[in-house]
């Protein structure tokens, strides 16, 4: 650890920063690789770390370059997994004015020249350690000309020059870059792990602090040391040197957890007065609109989780209150429900940021939601249909179909009701009535297994409308006066009205075709095919007619 500055205060994300692979924290994977490849000698010439702020990359690079440099304890032959911090090589490394480890923000000096700045010093060996190392920070922010000028040295550096590059934007960085470079994506930090580095910290400042507190504290962290330790420290100010739940809830603008959860149960039970009684509690306690609507969405997840994954419950980093309160509201709530609310709440969000006052707009949002509530859902309103509706009969069984009773059913009386005696009839009908879309699904997507007027059975496509069958039994209604019973057979569909069109119209092309005209015709102009039918043609006028056409013939014969 440095040493602590009575004059100066050092902050508790400098002052408990990391300084050896022991004390970083929720890096296993990397601390593991790079342990083994100082113990084996296996060091790369240069790594890449990425992650979210805070999470150690800067840090883990110093202690890097620590390990490769210590010369105090065990280090006097070689590099060492266990730095001691002690040495001159170690604590000007840890204060960053060490002469042959050079930190570079690339956030500041992204040229060029200031690359090629750096990499004249490269064929030099260090002055006082083994390995000269550079390390840049936040690499992304270089010029395409800086990472052109940086790539034929980092792929054949000389043995004591090792890389070490940190970066927030990972897919920013030149795939290039990234083939020749070790890559270690820390993670975020649990907040198990949080919590623990906090209490530890607690102790050894002799300060106290509620466990809610820091509980709270590494939630907002998201993942983030740096994060968590900025608000701790904060905290520790606020409260007058102790951690206390109810100060950390106003710091960082959180609402009582308990009024969230009445606000989110108030929502789904529809109550709106309710819910806007709770908004108007909690922007009166400090609540930010944002923070609100954010809280909303967590629960919202967390609901649907626990519904679809029961042992999501036995999570540790929940509370209490928050097992308590999805133990009793996720069996009343449907999955369906839960993602209504989750879209509408996401859509908030961007509503939220354009709106000129964010209290207004969150009222109007939790309002939609509460209004949506009551309201059924699709799969609901589907069921709903399918009960009330006779119009559609079940399947009946394919090996005893029952056919149900034909007698006709009146709805009113109609002086000029239509009387259907054929599909056909009915066909003409819709065309006549310009229902052209129903006349073309009745007469390619319908076979008809038995008709009358009143009652027909039928088979149908799948590429049928939904509400076909509605929109028939209405226009025969209107059209006959009496109710049809519609009796739908499952099975293959059969042959259709535009089946039996379409076998008539061949078989006519084919007579037409047995006439001596015809045969003729077809014989002077080879390919020639018949398209369409417009009328009939008697035989006898065709013969009377060959003569004629044969004179014709031998005329164009002898003008050619």
């Amino acid at each position: 650890m440095a040493e602590e500055n009575n004059e100066n205060y050092v902050v508790l994300a400098r002052k408990y920063r990391p300084q050896n692979f022991n004390e970083l924290l929720g890096q296993d994977a990397l601390v593991k690789t790079i342990t083994n490849a100082i113990k084996n000698n296996r060091l790369h010439h240069a790594y890449i770390l990425t992650g979210i702020r805070g999470v150690g990359k800067t840090t883990t690079a110093r202690i890097i370059a620590k390990a490769l440099n210590c010369t105090g304890k065990d280090a006097l032959n070689g590099a060492t997994v266990n730095p001691c911090g002690i040495c001159e090589n170690c604590r000007a490394i840890a204060e960053s004015r060490h002469i042959d480890v050079l930190e570079l923000d690339a956030a500041s000096r992204t040229g060029v020249d200031d690359i090629r700045e750096i990499l004249d010093g490269v064929r030099y060996k260090p002055t006082t350690a083994r390995y000269k190392v550079y390390i840049i920070d936040e690499i992304h922010m270089l010029s395409k000309q800086a990472f052109n000028a940086l790539l034929k040295t980092l792929e054949e550096p000389p043995s004591h020059v090792i890389f070490i590059f940190a970066t927030t934007e990972i897919r920013k960085v030149p795939v290039t870059i990234l083939s020749r470079c070790q890559r270690f994506d820390l993670q975020r930090l649990s907040i198990d792990t949080l919590i623990a580095h906090f209490k530890n910290i607690i102790t050894k400042e002799n300060l106290k602090a509620e466990d809610e507190a820091l509980h709270l504290i590494a939630k907002a962290a998201d993942g983030s040391c740096r994060d968590g330790l900025s608000l701790l420290d904060q905290a520790i100010s606020l409260g007058g040197g102790e951690v206390k739940t109810e100060v950390v809830k106003n710091m960082i603008g959180l609402a009582d957890r308990s009024l969230i959860f009445d606000l989110f149960e108030s929502l789904i039970d529809g109550k709106t007065e309710k819910v806007l009684e709770n908004l108007q509690k909690q922007h009166q306690n400090g609540a930010n609109p944002l923070t609100l609507l954010q809280d909303l969405i967590t629960i919202t997840h967390l609901l649907a989780k626990v519904k679809i994954v029961p042992e999501a419950l036995n999570d540790p980093a929940l509370s209490e209150n928050e097992k308590d309160f999805c133990s009793k509201i996720a069996p009343m709530v449907p999955i369906a429900v839960l993602s209504k609310i989750w879209q509408m709440l996401i859509k908030g969000l961007s509503e939220l940021n354009i709106a000129p006052l964010q209290q207004d707009a969150l009222e109007m949002i939790l309002i939609r939601i509460s209004f949506s509530a009551n309201l059924p859902t699709p799969a609901e309103i589907l069921d709903g249909l399918k009960k009330n509706s006779d119009l559609i009969q079940p399947p009946l069984p394919a090996k005893q179909p029952k056919v149900p009773e034909k007698k006709p059913v009146a709805v009113e009386t109609n002086q000029n009701a239509t009387v259907f005696s054929s599909p056909e009839d009915m066909v003409e009908y819709l065309i006549t009535n310009k229902k052209m879309m129903m006349a073309y699904s009745l007469k390619n997507d319908v076979s008809f297994a038995q008709f009358e007027n009143g009652f027909m059975q039928i088979k149908i496509s799948d590429k049928i409308n939904n509400d076909f069958l509605l929109n028939l039994q209405n226009v025969l209604i209107e059209a006959t006066g009496i109710k049809w019973n519609i009796d739908v057979v499952p099975g293959v569909l059969g042959e259709t009205i535009a089946d039996k069109e379409t076998a008539k119209d061949n078989e006519n092309k084919k007579d037409v075709m047995d006439l001596p005209l015809v045969k003729a015709i077809m014989s002077e102009f080879k390919g020639a095919k018949i398209e369409t039918l417009t009328r009939k043609i008697k035989a006898e006028v065709v013969d009377n007619n060959i003569a004629a056409f044969d004179e014709n013939l031998n005329y164009f014969d002898e003008d050619a």
